[in-house]
C-alpha cells in the first residue's frame, strides 16, 4: 500500500516514515541501574545506531549520553559515525522524555512522572525542554503527563492508544478521558483516537502502545500475531478487535512469544521497531520468530531495507529501539 504524502496541516506531529533530519538515541550512562547490562546493553545500542547510519539517505545520529564519563564510552564505541551529546538525564528512554517534534519544527515538551512513580529520576522530568533547547528547537511545555511511547500517530491526525496507560489514574487523576482527548487535539493536532484496552504483560509503563500497535501507513495499524504459548494472546486478539472498530486496517507480523528473564516472562516485543529514514530496524531476543518477524517488515516496507538486532540487554531496562529514539524530522 503506497504511503500518502503528510497531511497539509502543520500543527501535526508527522509519521515516523516521513523523512527524518536526525535522531536521538539514549545511551546507557548509570552502572547502578544497568549493573552487568551496562556493557552489553551499550554495545546494542552503538550497534542500533550504526545500523541507522550505515543504512543513509541523510539520517544523523545523536547518541546522548548523562555524564562525561557516558560521553567517552559512547564515542569510543561510536567512533565517528555519531555525534555524541552530554546532557544529564535519568536513564535512556528518550522516546517518553525527549520532545515531540512537529511537521512545523517546533516542539511539545510533556510533563514526565516516572511512568507514574515508578521510577523518579533526576533530569528526566526536563531532558526534552533541554534538547531541544540544545538544537534551537522552540519547544511548547504542556501541562500534563504523556509519553511518547504511549501514543503512535499516522501523519494525518489518527492515534491509537492503550486505556491502560493514558487513563491510568498515576499520570492524570484529574483529566478525564474527554479531557485527554481535547488535549490531544490541542497539543498535538489529533482529530481521531483510536482507543485499545491493554498492553504488554509486566510493561512496567503501564502498557505502551508501541510494544503493542504501530501505524505502518495512514489508517493501518500493524499488531502482532498470538504465538504459540503466547502470555499475550489475548491482548493482541483485543487490540485487533479494537483497532477494526475504530476503522483501521489491521496487518500482523509474528510475536516472540514467551520471553523469559531468571524465569519471569518480560515485556518482549517486535513491534518496537524504529522506523528510520532507509532501514526498519527490528529487536530480536533470541525466539523462534525472529527471522519470521524480520521479514514480516520487509514486507511492510518495502522501500527500507528490515534488519534485525539483538536487544536482550537493553530490554532488561523494560523497552526496546523504538523506546530509546526519538527522531527529529526534516
Amino acid at each position: 500500500m503506497p504511503l500518502k504524502p503528510l497531511a497539509m496541516t502543520k500543527t501535526l506531529p508527522p509519521a515516523e516514515w516521513a523523512h527524518h533530519d536526525a535522531v536521538w538515541i539514549g545511551f546507557p550512562s548509570h552502572p547502578e541501574l544497568w549493573v552487568e547490562d551496562l556493557e552489553p546493553a551499550r554495545a546494542e545500542v552503538v550497534a542500533f545506531a550504526r545500523a541507522v547510519h550505515a543504512a543513509g539517505r541523510g539520517e544523523r545520529v545523536l547518541l546522548v549520553a548523562a555524564d562525561g564519563e557516558a560521553g567517552v564510552a559512547a564515542t569510543a564505541l561510536a567512533g565517528d559515525f555519531a555525534e555524541i551529546v552530554v546532557q544529564p538525564f535519568g536513564d535512556i528512554w528518550l522516546r517518553d522524555t525527549a520532545p515531540i517534534i512537529m511537521a512545523d519544527g517546533t516542539a511539545r515538551a510533556f510533563q514526565f512522572n516516572g511512568w507514574g512513580g515508578k521510577y523518579d529520576l533526576p533530569g528526566d522530568d526536563d531532558i526534552g525542554l533541554r534538547l531541544a533547547a540544545a538544537r534551537g528547537i522552540a519547544a511548547t511545555p504542556c501541562d500534563w503527563v504523556l509519553e511518547g511511547g504511549a501514543i503512535d500517530g499516522d501523519g494525518t491526525g489518527t492515534l491509537v492508544t492503550t486505556r491502560q496507560c493514558l487513563l491510568n489514574a498515576n499520570r492524570n487523576p484529574h483529566l478525564t478521558q474527554g479531557d485527554i482527548e481535547q488535549r490531544l487535539r490541542d497539543d498535538l493536532g489529533i482529530d481521531r483516537i483510536v482507543w485499545l484496552t491493554d498492553g504488554l504483560l509486566n510493561d512496567h509503563t503501564d502498557g505502551h502502545v508501541d510494544n503493542l500497535a504501530r501505524f505502518v501507513g495512514p489508517g493501518r495499524v500493524c499488531i502482532p500475531e498470538p504465538a504459540e504459548n503466547d502470555p499475550n494472546w489475548q491482548v493482541y486478539v483485543h487490540a485487533t478487535e479494537a483497532a477494526r472498530a475504530g476503522g483501521l486496517e489491521v496487518v500482523h507480523i509474528p510475536s516472540p512469544g514467551r520471553v523469559l528473564r531468571d524465569d519471569d516472562i518480560v515485556p518482549a516485543s517486535y513491534m518496537n521497531f524504529y522506523i528510520g529514514n532507509a532501514a526498519v530496524i527490528v529487536p530480536l531476543y533470541g525466539a523462534d520468530n525472529d527471522d519470521a518477524a524480520v521479514a514480516a517488515v520487509q514486507a511492510l516496507f518495502p522501500d527500507r531495507v528490515a534488519v534485525g538486532q539483538r536487544a536482550d540487554h537493553i530490554l532488561t531496562g523494560g523497552g526496546s529501539f523504538h523506546c530509546i529514539s526519538q527522531q527529529i524530522p526534516g
